[in-house]
């Protein structure tokens, strides 16, 4: 898109996009021109024109928030398409749905990085071998949480964390695996995410 848009309009549509995804309505002609020092309405007018012809937005003159992103606007290349709700038991889903969820707040950003899962420690928590793990990189953890947690000698292990008086229980999600404990541990960071290689 950065090659069809001049640096002032990404901006302004970057700036509709992060208020439609975050809020649900783009934002008035006067939003964008304190956000950006355009003194006059008319020069807001100017970019959404042209936003507006490249096909990235479309304007309804009916509607005070009239901006919307269009079909083909670059909505997200994290995002995907909604395709409904679906309970346990028998229902429909709605295949042509406009709706989109982005997943880019969830699972990316600056103190979050992603682990390969090896052999079976997590197999009851419907963690198994090749999954991936999303975590936040952090240095503590409420008790229960599943971390990624270094010992001194420098292993680290996918495990939820119980503190206890004077050890710290490394608790697997595998009947057959026993916990560990250890005197000492640090927090690595937190699991937020999982994304399965199988089904």
């Amino acid at each position: 898109m950065s090659a069809q848009l001049t640096d002032r309009q990404q901006n302004v549509y970057n700036m509709i996009r992060s208020l439609i995804v975050k809020r649900g309505y783009g934002p008035t002609v006067r939003e964008i021109g304190e956000h950006f020092g355009i003194k006059s309405p008319n020069g807001v007018m100017c970019h959404l024109r042209a936003l507006e012809r490249k096909g990235l937005i479309i304007r309804s003159p009916n509607k005070s928030r009239a901006i919307e992103l269009t079909q083909a606007a670059d909505r997200n290349p994290n995002s995907l398409s909604m395709g409904g709700v679906v309970a346990g038991a028998p229902s429909s889903l709605s295949a042509e749905q406009n709706e989109r969820v982005d997943f880019s707040e969830m699972l990316f950003g600056d103190n979050r990085f992603v682990l390969q899962v090896s052999g079976d420690s997590m197999i009851d928590a419907k963690i198994v071998d090749g999954d991936y793990v999303i975590v936040q990189r952090q240095d503590h953890a409420f008790p229960g949480q599943m971390v990624v947690a270094q010992t001194p000698d420098g292993d680290c292990a996918l495990a939820y964390w119980h503190p206890e008086a004077d050890r710290i229980r490394l608790q697997s999600a595998n009947a057959a695996i026993p916990p560990r404990y250890v005197k000492t541990a640090t927090v690595v960071g937190v699991a937020v995410g999982l994304v399965r290689t199988g089904i």
